[in-house]
């Protein structure tokens, strides 16, 4: 493989550079989530309905201290993207130890208080009757390698700022692959059930860190640290802090959504509402893919240049972006606008659930090719380190608009005004997004010349 310098990301062709930072991050959020689909899988067929129930009871928990990491990592790397681009070395590497200390902080502290109140937090979250002792015993093996699994989310996005997409893709795999391993190995040969469950994620979170530990302390690294570079320092902590709440923001939102939805619609249709609906969310999650590589490969691009004050590359890999993005969420558009019963039927035998589910994913999807204006906009603001519109363009689709809206449309129109709240939802907050984004242009992009 070349070597690959993040000074390549103020210099190689924008469309060059977005494919060569998107695939890599594309494929690494697919395998991710065909993971998540395959453990579910594993877990039902091997332990049982009950070891489903009691991990659903755990990852709320444990995905809210690794977002931290995420969080911390998104955030300083807008940072670091910048601080390359205008060949500050010293700020990036004071950053990057910075998100280190950070990140471990704060994940040790939220798993001191959760194995402390571990039963308070199991009953709340839902583990009750049968699902408390799997959830238990599932919980505190999770909990000690959380720490682990948040390093390596902070970890990850500094490579992708480095400009190194294919070792970030790497990192995002191992854990996916080895976990599913490790689920055969320990609950199906070993027999160890709810533990060797717990014992397969924490060991894949280890085996990820290593990856990335071996890849900062090798050559492939820009960023080599020493001692000093751990001391906290204010003015990197906010910053960080700033950036980064934007996407703790967003994780909350979508999980209040989550709650909503739930509720509103197994008031409105029963269970096979809720199921049709959770249908749905695996296809958000598995089709959008390519769409979500585009914008994570679009940030370290915009966020390099703009630090290096290209901005005719900004513009242009902001344009860029969005004409890829478009592409791809329109075909994903077709696909599922032409097959939403088949896809129905890969989930479920169902009739009742099959009747219903392929209405409501064309409804849920409607909007889809509009909404890369939508994704580019925000992440453009977070990676040239402007927090508050960020934080507003994030929060606008279901936050501003999505969340009032499944409150009042079903007044009217019962369960079809929820489905209907997100075409609605995606279209006004693109164009919100759109001004501000046009905005921005023409004040801080149009009027300086490379």
């Amino acid at each position: 493989m070349a070597k690959i310098s993040s000074q390549d990301l103020g210099s190689q062709p924008i469309g060059k550079l977005l494919i060569r930072q998107a695939v890599p991050a594309a494929i690494g959020i697919l395998v991710m989530s065909l993971n998540i689909l395959v453990d579910t899988i594993f877990v039902g067929h091997w332990i049982g309905v009950t070891a489903i129930a009691a991990i659903n009871v755990v990852l709320p928990v444990s995905f809210f201290i690794a977002a931290l990491g995420m969080a911390i990592g998104i955030g300083g790397s807008s940072i670091i993207s910048r601080a390359l681009g205008a060949s500050n070395h010293k700020k990036a590497l004071k950053t990057f130890g910075n998100q280190i200390t950070l990140t471990l902080l704060l994940c040790c502290t939220f798993v001191f208080v959760g194995l402390l109140y571990q039963d308070a937090i199991i009953h709340s979250f839902g583990g009750k009757g049968a699902i408390f002792e799997p959830a238990k015993i599932y919980y505190r093996i999770v909990l000690y390698g959380v720490p682990i699994l948040a390093l390596s989310m902070m970890g990850n996005t500094v490579i992708r700022a480095e400009g190194k997409p294919k070792f970030g893709m790497y990192a995002m795999m191992i854990p996916s692959v080895s976990n599913l391993l490790l689920d055969y190995l320990f609950i199906n040969v070993l027999d160890l059930g709810m533990a060797g469950a717990a014992w397969a994620t924490t060991l894949s979170y280890v085996f990820c860190f290593a990856f990335i530990l071996w890849f900062f302390l090798s050559k492939h690294s820009e960023l080599k640290l020493n001692f000093s570079h751990f001391r906290l320092h204010l003015s990197e902590v906010k910053e960080i802090s700033s950036l980064g709440f934007v996407t703790l923001a967003r994780q909350a939102v979508v999980s209040v959504t989550y709650l909503f939805m739930n509720n509103i619609l197994y008031e409105l249709g029963g269970v096979n509402s809720v199921t049709a609906y959770a249908i749905v969310g695996r296809m958000l999650m598995f089709a959008m893919f390519p769409v979500l590589g585009v914008t994570q490969g679009f940030l370290p691009i915009a966020g390099f240049n703009y630090g290096a004050q290209q901005y005719n590359r900004v513009k242009q890999s902001i344009y860029i972006a969005i004409k890829y993005a478009s592409l791809l969420a329109t075909l994903v558009f077709i696909v599922l606008m032409t097959f939403p019963d088949a896809i129905t039927k890969m989930f479920t035998t169902d009739a009742e659930v099959i009747k219903e589910t392929p209405s409501a994913m064309r409804w849920v999807f409607a909007a889809t090719p509009i909404i890369a204006l939508q994704l580019i906009g925000a992440a453009y603001f977070q990676a040239i380190g402007k927090a508050k519109p960020a934080l507003l363009l994030t929060l606008t689709r279901q936050g501003f608009f999505f969340i009032p809206l499944i409150f009042i449309l079903p007044q009217f129109y019962g369960e079809l005004g929820v489905w209907i709240s997100f075409p609605i939802a995606d279209t006004l907050a693109t164009i919100v997004t759109a001004y501000f984004l046009n905005r921005e242009i023409v004040k801080t992009l149009n009027p300086i010349k490379d």
